[in-house]
């Protein structure tokens, strides 16, 4: 993990151009020491903060404090890899029961009647 410090964007006043706030966190998912299903994971999401060599790169400039973007920015990366770390359940594929296809036949022939009993008698 790897923090730079960048000049924030946006309105700043007299010290815009001389104080660099915001943050840069560079972070290599394929050097760093989590699970091999975690890194996985991680490569394997279609986010933008990831770049194609397997580096996360946040920037955060929300606070006025240097330190304060920095722990913003750990924070982050924090939730993105917690979201990586949770299994998804696997879908067990269901069929319908038996009732509600007879229930679900019986509804459509229904609606079939009333709309029959609409029409024009033919004699």
């Amino acid at each position: 993990m790897s923090f730079t410090a960048v000049r924030a964007q946006g309105a700043g006043g007299q010290n815009v151009n001389k104080v660099s706030n915001a943050v840069h966190l560079r972070f290599d998912i394929r050097a760093s020491s989590l699970p091999e299903a975690v890194k996985a994971r991680l490569l394997a999401r279609g986010d933008q903060r990831i770049t194609r060599e397997g580096v996360v790169v946040i920037k955060s400039q929300q606070h006025r404090s240097l330190e304060m973007n920095r722990a913003d920015a750990i924070a982050r990366l924090h939730a993105l890899v917690a979201a990586a770390a949770h299994v998804p359940k696997r879908r067990r594929a269901t069929r319908p029961t038996r009732s509600s296809r007879e229930k679900r036949i019986e509804g459509k022939k229904r609606r079939g009647d009333v709309k029959a009993l609409r029409r024009k008698v033919v004699d």
